[in-house]
């Protein structure tokens, strides 16, 4: 289990690399859910999600050997986008595998840092091929499935502890479980009497599944949110949810696309449908706790308008 000296470690190794990002009570929301509202507006992180720091504090622990023998990554979007600027930052070879359903801005992105994109028909693919270039001698940037990761992406939750007013429950969304975990180990150091709850969209729901049957299980990936979209959870992962997070709650693909509408016109963020999912679960949340002081980690804004465009038209919205 990572523990919170180890997230602070992280937070001093990569503290030039990164920003400390806002967070700050959301008036709007609290209109909209009845209840005071703290965002932490991760979306304003550099390449525009959290991912940059679990990618900074791995590429900065690595030694020669491992740098010279360049990186691989498998990515839905958001860590393939990160790894490639930090690693062209640090002068380290990249490679990022990522499915076809990728967004085309992370692709074009990643491509324009310096990587070497390979592209696979879907993200179980992805995850085999990612396999297959580590045996080839690359060293492997995980997105979710290691310790140095799980720790950079805690920072976040550090931040928030140090940052936020009061609190009484956390919502935090759920592809392999990477930030959760970080997020959930440092809250519970410094934070111990917060709830927290992790959010998946159905279709990408391996955690939740993973709870269900006692331990990480394939699941069929058929969500548009390809950010969240881990065939599997890790066992890293599942123990420290498992162990630290109240619970998961699922929602649909069209409320998560709703809630980055909600997003745009009462928080004024650009944000992803990955940070959709928090409004609709925020209100189930509330349904089960009551009287509620929220605090809601917006983790990425790298959706473009066209997209956002195409799910609106596809969901009646």
């Amino acid at each position: 289990m990572i523990g919170i000296t180890d997230i602070e470690a992280a937070a001093e190794r990569i503290a030039e690399h990164v920003l400390r990002t806002p967070t700050i009570p959301s008036p709007g929301l609290g209109d909209l859910l009845g209840v005071p509202v703290t965002a932490k507006l991760e979306l304003l992180q550099r390449t525009g999600s959290f991912k940059v720091r679990g990618a900074a504090a791995k590429l900065l622990s690595l030694g020669e050997a491992e740098r010279a023998a360049g990186v691989v990554a498998v990515s839905g979007g958001n860590h393939g986008i990160a790894l490639a600027v930090m690693a062209g930052a640090l002068g380290v070879k990249a490679t990022v595998v990522m499915p076809r359903s990728a967004p085309a801005r992370a692709v074009a992105i990643a491509e324009s840092a310096g990587a070497e994109v390979r592209l696979t028909g879907h993200m179980a693919a992805a995850f085999e091929l990612m396999t297959d270039l580590q045996a080839d001698g690359l060293t492997l940037v995980h997105p979710f499935a290691d310790p140095t990761v799980i720790a950079g992406q805690g920072t976040v939750g550090l931040e928030f502890a140090e940052d936020a007013g009061p609190v009484t429950d956390v919502l935090v969304s759920i592809g392999g479980g990477g930030l959760i975990s970080g997020v959930a180990a440092a809250l519970r150091a410094r934070r111990p009497e917060v709830r927290i709850w992790g959010v998946e969209t159905a279709g990408a729901h391996a955690m939740s599944a993973a709870l269900a049957a006692g331990g990480p299980t394939e699941v069929e990936l058929s969500s548009i949110v390809s950010t969240l979209s881990a065939p599997q959870v890790a066992p890293i992962t599942y123990e420290h949810v498992s162990a630290l997070v109240d619970d998961v709650i699922v929602v649909s693909d069209a409320e998560a696309v709703q809630g980055v509408l909600d997003l745009a016109e009462h928080a004024k963020v650009w944000a992803e449908p990955a940070e959709g999912c928090l409004l609709p679960a925020a209100r189930r949340v509330l349904e089960r706790v009551g009287d509620a002081e929220l605090g809601l980690l917006i983790c990425g804004g790298n959706a473009t308008t066209a997209d956002v465009t195409a799910w609106t038209r596809r969901f009646g919205l």
